[in-house]
């Protein structure tokens, strides 16, 4: 239950942004862990953990994004070994 209610939100092809490109789904992301910073903030009553609050959810946005778009590229770029060491102009064993 936990984990299908992560995903609704977190996983950028089943949230409502799915039809945005990628980079505005990103920006959107970031405002939307701005603004639960700000409301985390508020909510326990101190503006002192509002900066480090939003510092950590954009590391946080930064890095979940950064890996899925290199799981994405290899999955799409997926080579075997020996494509990896040859070399493409003559196909030879690098």
């Amino acid at each position: 239950m936990v984990r299908y209610l992560y995903n609704l939100v977190m996983d950028p092809n089943r949230n409502p942004l799915q039809a945005l490109p990628k980079m505005v789904r990103f920006q959107y992301m970031v405002i939307l862990a701005y603004m639960w910073s700000v409301v985390f903030s508020i909510y326990i009553g101190t503006i002192a953990l509002l900066g480090p609050s939003i510092a950590a959810h954009t590391i946080l946005l930064i890095g979940v994004f950064f890996t899925a778009d290199v799981f994405r590229r290899a999955r799409a770029h997926s080579l075997s070994d020996d494509d990896l060491f040859q070399n493409p102009v003559d196909r030879t064993a690098m």
